[in-house]
């Protein structure tokens, strides 16, 4: 029996209601499963269409496969396997690569992925918590995760070993879940990013296809129309007409049409606090909603204590998710980094690959 097959059978039986994909090289990946649902499942008051998570090329898809830990690379390949020490210091295109290269279908997590899994997690109550203190969370009090070996922070437990916290650090609070979303490393979004502020994004999960590029000039890139929530071409510049920008007002980050206040520094606030300006409407708001990017609901307790970070001054920033082993109750599901470039490669930034089964014409 080759040796894969033996690795496949050791990770069906340490994760039996995971799915197990493979790549085209025939290894595997430990996988869950996201099935298709509605904005209004997640978003009360929201629409009653299907999330653009599972929209690809202009197609529905019935489920996306998110990597069930923080990936490790193998000949530039990004794996989902337990207990390891996740890949850091990788840069966005990095990321991406070692995420496509493993065949169709794979890419790197994208905004819209990361966004659906956060509303589930908050519309089912089910916030997971996870290694934001050095080992373990904010919040807990004993438990610890493996720390990662070699690894401290001046002494202390920085990164630990992918899916070794307790169970309350799984997405959906049991072991079928998805692991780490909150702490350990910060994770790259894919198709999300700022141009002077501008907000840009990959229309719906169109980040999940190779075909669709997310290279810096790459014309894929849409802007969002303040008044009618459309995707609409940049002009390149950040400055597009009526587009959603990212705006500093009275210490937070507002989403407006124009910018008043705009620096190449970064700036943060509590998720919950981020708001938009009256120039934004409802249905533009509804967009940022459904990505993450704003909070769905007014109750402040609900995002707990993450944080946004943004810089709207700078020619590209681009989007990573979830906090690493010090951030504290600042890490978690809406904490979201917009403040550094795509070519920011630290010990505290990862990334995850996610499946999907590309829609045919």
């Amino acid at each position: 029996m080759a040796n894969f097959d033996l690795a496949a059978m050791a990770l069906k039986a340490v994760c039996p209601t995971n799915d197990i994909l493979y790549d085209d090289k025939g290894l595997p990946s430990v996988m869950v499963k996201i099935p298709k649902f509605k904005i209004s499942q997640v978003i009360p008051g929201g629409a009653d269409s299907v999330h653009p998570a599972f929209i690809v090329n202009g197609q529905e898809v019935d489920a996306i496969y998110i990597s069930k830990y923080q990936n490790i690379v193998n000949n530039n390949r990004a794996y989902s396997l337990p207990c390891e020490d996740p890949k850091t210091s990788v840069n966005l295109d990095q990321a991406i690569s070692y995420c496509t290269q493993k065949g169709d279908g794979w890419h790197l997590m994208t905004r819209a992925e990361w966004a659906a899994i956060a509303l589930w997690c908050k519309a089912n109550g089910c916030l997971p918590k996870g290694n934001n203190n050095y080992g373990k969370d904010a919040s807990e009090g004993g438990y610890k995760a493996i720390p990662a070996p070699g690894v401290n922070d001046s002494g202390r437990t920085a990164r630990v070993l992918t899916g070794t916290g307790s169970v309350s650090w799984s997405h959906d609070g049991t072991l079928e879940g998805i692991w780490d979303l909150n702490g350990n490393i910060w994770e790259w979004n894919g198709g999300s990013r700022t141009v002077k502020g501008e907000l840009q994004v990959l229309v719906n999960n169109n980040a999940a296809d190779l075909d669709h590029s997310q290279a810096a000039s790459s014309a894929q890139w849409k802007a969002i129309d303040a008044t009618t929530g459309a995707y609409i071409t940049p002009n390149g510049s950040g400055t597009t007409a009526n587009s959603i920008k990212l705006d500093w007002v009275s210490g937070k980050i507002t989403y407006s049409a124009t910018i008043t206040t705009q620096a190449d520094a970064s700036r943060d606030c509590a998720f919950a606090s981020v708001t938009c300006a009256s120039s934004v409407s409802a249905a533009a708001q509804a967009v940022l909603k459904a990505l993450a990017f704003l909070p769905a609901s007014a109750t402040a307790s609900e995002y707990e204590d993450d944080h946004m970070w943004m810089n709207n001054g700078a020619d590209e920033r681009a989007f990573f998710s979830g906090g690493d082993w010090y951030n504290g109750a600042n890490a978690g599901l809406f904490a979201l980094g917009g403040n550094h470039p795509r070519s920011y490669s630290s010990w505290i930034l990862g990334f995850r690959s996610a499946y999907v089964d590309l829609p045919t014409e």
